[in-house]
């Protein structure tokens, strides 16, 4: 009998967020589990990874279960870098992160924790999935989300992932009709800070801003989760504008 595969799970949302724990229940009917993630929310942190302090490591127990879990002081791309290196010191077969508090469709993911330790994953030859669910709430109701989290998984097992590529999952927070496989809509944030002072007269700012959708498209991930379905997007991490190359090699450099 083939042994059951190695999977790792983490996150951005902290080791106690109920998203992840969500997800190691789903994982834990699929192979053997091995959690690494933040002890603390990391999320907005996009693939930064810790330099310039030590990083901590401790074996943890939160739920009942198989799995095996470490909380680590660094960020989500930090998790899987020791997992891999010094906590496993193997690779996985697998590498599931989330299920996130919130949407990391669109642009989203070039900022988010989640996807970040997916694309960290992929980077290390890892097939890897980042699980959103778009309600930020701490008891966001997961139970819709589990039987689709355990599809996507069975597929990636099944079938592989090309080189350089992670997959995107987003769900929608209510009723979810089916999965829609989709391309990233083209849409950006216009940001805002709102400007205060604190009782010592030294000012400070708070990030705020709209998310506007530019993208018209039926075929993007924002299109599939406003129409209630779950969207899967192919995100690669080599970021060459590849179409631009020729026309780039016209331009006078060395006259």
């Amino acid at each position: 009998m083939k042994d059951k595969p190695l999977i790792l799970v983490t996150n951005d949302d902290g080791i106690s967020a109920p998203g992840i724990r969500n997800l190691i229940e789903v994982m834990n009917e699929i192979g053997d589990v091995f959690v690494v993630a933040p002890d603390s929310p990391q999320s907005g942190m996009g693939h930064a990874i810790t330099i310039d302090s030590t990083l901590e490591v401790s074996a943890v127990t939160i739920d009942e279960g198989p799995q095996i879990e470490y909380s680590c002081s660094g960020t989500p791309a930090d998790c899987v870098k020791l997992a891999v290196n010094e906590i496993l010191n193997k690779k996985p077969d697998l590498c599931v992160s989330g299920i996130n508090h919130g949407s990391n469709s669109s642009i989203n993911v070039i900022y988010s924790g989640t996807m970040s330790a997916a694309i960290e994953a992929g980077i290390e030859g890892i097939p890897a999935v980042g699980f959103s669910l778009l309600d930020h709430s701490w008891n966001a109701n997961f139970e819709p989300v589990k039987e689709y989290v355990k599809k996507v998984t069975l597929n990636i097992l099944k079938n592989g992932l090309p080189k350089g590529t992670v997959l995107n999952v987003n769900f929608p927070k209510d009723e979810i009709k089916g999965v829609k496989v989709c391309r990233q809509a083209i849409a950006n944030w216009v940001e805002e800070f709102d400007k205060r002072t604190n009782p010592q007269g030294k000012e400070y700012y708070w990030l705020t801003g709209n998310f506007i959708n530019l993208d018209k498209g039926e075929d993007t991930d924002i299109h599939a989760l406003d129409n209630g379905y779950a969207s899967v997007v192919p995100v690669q991490f080599d970021m060459t504008a590849h179409h631009f190359i020729q026309q780039l090699n016209t331009w006078e450099f060395n006259d």
